[in-house]
């Protein structure tokens, strides 16, 4: 991988933050799309938002995305463009973490600090018998407080390299090469047949699950869409005309007209549905259905809202749920269900 044996900060840094809560294969591609299109921290910190967030677009979790631009800024007003050298002042950049400020701080300027994945966790918790559940605040902190202790503080990037390496490679989630492992005369977890049930999580995520209806409403070849603000999913992403109800995604035609009060004087037709689409979030599920009106005259914009031209609307980044909706676009003649 492009990152590994980086020394330039921000490479690394932008690298663990692409690669929070995804896979390699999938952060691989974005990463070089961020390099190439923003190649120093200065360049990303003087980006345009819709920009930045439209490279992101696909790859989820967009928090990231908001904190990579905050960081971005934040390093150019408060340390005069240079990224920190020290593990407090890297940790004291917006929406970095423990994980990442060790990361960086070890990979960049090989500092004796530790890091602490998943991969570490696993790894430490199935060789050491360790019970304590890792999402709490004690399990956190002996975990880090061991891995700290066993790091080898005369080459901390190669130990943290090589110890996350493992957990990844040899000591998997699922079917760990235990046979193989050099430490198996050793791990308790081997030798208490204790592999499956280490590491362990204090509660089971229950998972809410939401239902989203869509107008695409169009008119004089611009469509209406708004971008999201609020501290929900998707903030600082485009979406079109919402309506969010608590059960399901079942229609009247009264209810529909209803929820169009707003274009009365536009004088609507609604053209089609489509089918239901669905996406897991990692709290929630969404299910959204999409309806495509056309609007014969083009009214104010209601409050949040902007109409946009084709050319307007594709430099705009949308959910993974909506560029679904988009890509397909296979809509059913109107039938109230």
């Amino acid at each position: 991988m492009p990152w590994k044996g980086e020394k330039d900060p921000y490479k690394v840094w932008l690298s663990e933050i692409i690669l929070q809560q995804t896979r390699v294969a999938q952060g691989l591609p974005y990463y070089l799309k961020f390099i190439e299109t923003y190649p120093t921290i200065k360049s990303l910190a003087g980006a345009n938002d819709d920009d930045v967030f439209k490279l992101w677009e696909g790859l989820g979790y967009y928090s990231r995305c908001r904190n990579l631009l905050a960081g971005a800024r934040q390093v150019m007003e408060d340390f005069e463009g240079v990224f920190p050298s020290t593990h407090e002042n890297i940790l004291a950049i917006k929406g970095v973490g423990p994980y990442t400020a060790a990361a960086v701080a070890s990979f960049a300027f090989n500092l004796p600090f530790a890091v602490v994945d998943g991969n570490v966790t696993r790894l430490l918790s199935r060789y050491f018998g360790i019970y304590t559940p890792f999402d709490t605040t004690p399990g956190k902190v002996q975990f880090a407080a061991l891995a700290q202790q066993l790091l080898k503080t005369t080459a901390p990037a190669a130990f943290n390299q090589a110890i996350m390496d493992f957990g990844a490679s040899v000591c998997t989630p699922a079917e760990p090469l235990c046979i193989q492992c050099v430490f198996k005369q050793q791990c308790v977890a081997f030798n208490t047949n204790a592999t499956k049930d280490l590491p362990v999580r204090s509660k089971k995520l229950v998972k809410k699950k939401r239902w989203l209806t869509y107008f695409v409403i169009t008119s004089n070849n611009k469509v209406l869409v708004r971008q999201r603000n609020e501290k929900d999913i998707w903030q600082s992403l485009y979406e079109f005309y919402l309506v969010e109800k608590e059960a399901d995604l079942e229609w009247s035609s009264d209810q529909l007209m209803n929820s169009l009060d707003a274009f009365t004087n536009a004088e609507v037709t609604i053209t089609g549905h489509s089918d239901i689409y669905k996406q897991q979030l990692s709290h929630q599920t969404i299910y959204a259905r999409f309806f495509e009106v056309n609007a014969l005259h083009q009214v104010n914009a209601p409050a949040g809202y902007q109409w946009v031209s084709s050319k307007e609307q594709n430099k705009l980044a949308f959910p993974r749920i909506i560029n679904s909706y988009l890509s397909n676009k296979e809509m059913r003649p109107l039938l109230l269900f």
